[in-house]
């Protein structure tokens, strides 16, 4: 449950340091330019404050007694809350390995101690600007009900779904809402070094698909979102989704529908008598029926025709 923080005006900003100094510095810089100011004197507190309040932006030190920031980040991006959130480092440490460090936590930025305020000042402004676009785009798809997903491919973890990708995602798979599964990091692996090019030549999109129990989740490759990052466009079609498209697109009667379904997804005729209980010579007189409808005189072309007029019959 969120606090009460009046969003409406303020940005929230957390700051996350166990040094008093250091607060008192960036607090006073950030109340003067009309931000509103959490702050946290742990990790510990920090995941609570973050997970309570939900700020706009953290400034987290890198080094802290307990549990230091890169743990702090690395929980704070494995909820799905607080996931989004852009976390600036503050380290005393220029070593490029803590440097690569605090970008693999999941930090966006960081800057060097001791602390410039108006470099903090600028960069939480630009980082806020860009986040504040990027939460707007990502309301506008939740409000229209899209399923859509980013994944980072440094360590196969989704950085943001809406709630219906990530509804999707728990039906289909059995792992926490931030994890990818590993057969999906390996075909987005597989197909983004020549995403790019495919696009600005005007080949599809790649689409990765799962299977289970007549239900169908595609994956679509859309665009990247940052270095390594991508994000994906989920779609689910069942076998009954299908057949009910394909009546409704040609008027057929719901037993021609799947028929016609069936004929789409390259099975014979023998195979159709079996799977819907009736001879090879019923399908034969209802396919008879079909064609006619359609105004085809084959089996390949009442497929094709099918998949144009039934987007979701294209992904197999």
């Amino acid at each position: 449950m969120l606090d009460h923080l009046d969003r409406s005006r303020n940005d929230v900003v957390l700051i996350v340091d166990d040094v008093p100094d250091n607060l008192s510095l960036l607090h006073d810089a950030l109340d003067d330019e009309g931000y509103t100011v959490l702050i946290a004197l742990h990790g510990e507190s920090a995941l609570q404050r973050a997970s309570h309040s939900v700020p706009d932006i953290i400034l987290l030190d890198a080094v802290m007694p307990g549990m230091d920031g890169f743990e702090v980040a690395r929980r704070l991006k494995a909820l799905p809350e607080t996931a989004h959130i852009p976390i600036v480092f503050m380290t005393g440490l220029s070593e490029t390995e803590h440097v690569v460090a605090a970008f693999q936590a999941g930090g966006i930025d960081h800057v060097a101690k001791p602390i410039r305020p108006r470099e903090v000042l600028a960069r939480i402004a630009s980082h806020l600007a860009s986040a504040r676009q990027t939460r707007q785009a990502r309301n506008a798809l939740d409000a229209f009900g899209h399923a859509v997903m980013t994944v980072r491919l440094s360590d196969g973890r989704a950085l943001w779904q809406t709630p219906l990708a990530r509804t999707l995602m728990e039906g289909y798979f059995s792992v926490p809402p931030t994890v990818v599964p590993e057969a999906l990091v390996r075909w987005l692996r597989e197909v983004t070094p020549t995403a790019l090019a495919d696009a600005a030549a005007g080949r599809p999109a790649p689409t990765w698909l799962v299977q289970q129990e007549g239900r169908r989740l595609s994956f679509t490759l859309h665009e990247s979102t940052g270095e390594g990052d991508w994000l994906l466009v989920l779609r689910e079609s069942s076998d009954e989704a299908g057949i009910q498209a394909l009546t409704q697109a040609f008027k057929l009667t719901a037993r021609e529908g799947e028929v016609l379904y069936w004929v789409v997804k390259g099975k014979t005729n023998r195979d159709i008598g079996d799977i819907l209980g009736s001879s090879p010579a019923t399908v034969k007189k209802q396919l008879e029926h079909i064609f006619e409808k359609l105004g085809v005189e084959t089996r390949t072309a009442a497929a094709g025709l099918a998949m144009s007029r039934v987007g979701q019959l294209k992904v197999r």
